[in-house]
């Protein structure tokens, strides 16, 4: 009997030596000093693929956690041969809050985030005032972060966390295009969507020092 063929793995993957420290995901990609944005759960790559096809003077990075959308939409992204595109196989908070240098993201894109609906669930919850902080200092100054969520409830919470935080300003919220929406997003397309940008606040200082 033929032993069955595995499917080929992605060569699009981040694959870190070390995953404790800071790791600088630029050096990835043929131009490290291009724009470096991320997509945190970025799921089967719809929004990486068209996103990264209109702005092809742009780096990004989609993180997922599981491996069989890292690899789908890794493949997706090959054959469209989005060379500005890498993946990295990651919880989106350890990630962000451990591994993403600081001050290093032009801008971040939170689509669909998990809103875990139960009410003892609520703690895994991505966006808390700790995640709020990880994103300030991982963010270029001047950095964006746009959310998008059709649970309204969880939605809500997370605007209220930006909006009353100096650090960040409220921009006009980012609107995809037809072919950068979601595969989420077209699944709850009859359902009412949230949306939210902030901008990190330029030249913003503690004692002095330029964050």
């Amino acid at each position: 009997m033929p032993l069955m063929s595995r499917k080929k793995k992605t060569t699009l993957q981040v694959i870190p030596e070390n995953w404790l420290d800071p790791y600088d995901f630029k050096a990835a990609f043929q131009d490290s000093e291009k724009p470096f944005e991320v997509d945190i759960g970025s799921g089967k790559g719809r929004f990486l693929v068209a996103r990264s096809g209109k702005f092809p003077e742009t780096n990004f990075l989609g993180i997922e956690r599981q491996k069989i959308r890292i690899h789908s939409s890794g493949r997706r992204c090959e054959r469209a041969g989005r060379e500005n595109v890498r993946l990295f196989r990651m919880e989106g908070y350890y990630a962000i809050s451990q591994m993403v240098p600081t001050a290093y993201v032009a801008n971040y894109y939170f689509f669909f985030p998990d809103p875990w609906p139960k009410d003892r669930h609520h703690d895994n919850r991505l966006f808390n005032s700790a995640f709020i902080d990880a994103l300030f200092r991982t963010l270029e100054s001047g950095g964006c972060l746009h959310v998008a969520t059709d649970h309204l409830p969880y939605f809500e919470e997370i605007y209220v966390l930006l909006q009353s935080d100096d650090r960040f300003e409220e921009i006009k919220a980012f609107e995809p295009d037809d072919e950068e929406r979601t595969d989420f997003e077209l699944i709850f397309s009859h359902k009412e969507i949230g949306r939210c940008s902030f901008r990190k606040v330029e030249n913003w200082s503690v004692g002095g020092v330029e964050l």
